[in-house]
């Protein structure tokens, strides 16, 4: 009977069928979550501070952390949470395929690239949320399959639907949501899956 117990309650343990892996992107979720709670509660200071990106004097002490924190940074939770469902799909599968610290490395280039991109392109406009780190990944999950050196149509086909809408976008919208972070993270996301899988045995 309490050999029955104790299985009972060893099935009931969240932790017997709840695997706490993918560290980085669970990291990630649960600051980007914190940031738009801290966006709600400050009425937009601690966005417009930090957790967001816009052209600056470079003696502003909070430009290079912006460059990167940008990411974590939402207008509200529906923008939230569109970059969210799926980063949570595709962050873990590229972070189980390249190691946590290597796909934390490809965040935080994306995060600088866009950044970069941004200020240097749409100086006047401020930019902010996950979009270009979703893209890096989608496009990555493409053109990480890449074999015998050809391009994948799978990549074609990404590139094409998702990068032509967001210039599409570009060109007739006008908000925080920067449809230039989206193109760029497309671009380094096809960059770094072709990259990654040529150095791949």
């Amino acid at each position: 009977m309490k050999g029955r117990f104790r299985e009972s309650l060893k099935r009931a343990d969240p932790r017997a069928w709840v695997e706490l892996s993918s560290p980085v992107t669970l990291g990630f979720a649960l600051l980007a979550l914190l940031a738009t709670l801290l966006h709600a509660l400050t009425g937009g200071a601690s966005t417009r501070a930090l957790l967001s990106v816009y052209r600056a004097p470079l003696s502003d002490p909070l430009f290079i952390p912006r460059l990167f924190l940008h990411v974590l940074g939402h207008a509200d939770l529906t923008h939230l949470t569109a970059n969210l469902g799926l980063l949570l799909v595709l962050g873990p599968a590229a972070e189980k395929r390249w190691g946590a610290l290597p796909f934390l490395l490809l965040i935080l280039t994306t995060a600088l690239v866009t950044g970069l991109v941004h200020i240097i392109l749409s100086p006047a406009t401020l930019s902010l949320g996950a979009s270009g780190v979703v893209f890096m990944l989608l496009l990555l999950s493409a053109g990480a399959g890449r074999e015998g050196g050809k391009v994948p149509l799978t990549l074609l086909l990404a590139a094409f639907i998702y990068l032509g809408r967001e210039v599409a976008d570009g060109i007739t919208r006008r908000d925080m949501i920067s449809q230039l972070a989206h193109v760029t993270g497309g671009l380094c996301g096809m960059a770094f899956g072709l990259l990654l899988n040529r150095k791949r045995p």
